[in-house]
């Protein structure tokens, strides 16, 4: 005979914690494939730009910006936006709202140093564009995945 005295007590994570967790892994997922998604497609947009003739070559020491480095700067600024995201679905009642003003605000502001290089008409209006395709993939994704509630 089996003398067990079972309670029907489980441990388990405290109530309301697997929720938020799982918000917080899918956000970053869903981040890490924005990141990869906006790192090809603004790679690809400067191949293309470079395809047409625009050298990217910045005045201030001649030198040209080489493809990698779009991918490297976009997955680097992806990162830092990813998060940006994950601090205000911790800290924000409206991190979905949040997250659009500021993405949005330093966006606008990335803008101004291709306008202050001192590059070529081709070469600036290129560089511009390639701020705004990660923003165009990241943004609403994280946004989207703000929204999202499962609590």
């Amino acid at each position: 005979m089996n003398s067990t005295n079972d309670t029907g007590v489980v441990a388990g994570p405290a109530p309301g914690r697997t929720g938020r967790n799982h918000r917080f892994r899918r956000l970053a997922g869903t981040g890490v494939i924005a990141t990869l998604a906006a790192m090809a497609a603004t790679t690809l947009a400067a191949a293309l730009a470079q395809a047409v003739g625009v050298d990217f070559e910045i005045p201030d020491g001649g030198e040209t910006i080489p493809l990698p480095g779009f991918a490297a700067v976009t997955g680097f600024f992806s990162v830092v936006g990813i998060v940006i995201a994950v601090a205000l679905l911790r800290w924000s009642t409206r991190p979905a709202e949040r997250f659009v003003w500021t993405a949005g605000s330093l966006t606008a502001i990335s803008l101004v140093p291709p306008l202050l290089s001192g590059a070529d008409t081709a070469t600036t209006t290129a560089l511009l564009g390639l701020h705004l395709v990660p923003a165009a993939v990241m943004i609403p994704s994280l946004a989207r995945s703000l929204r999202t509630r499962t609590d």
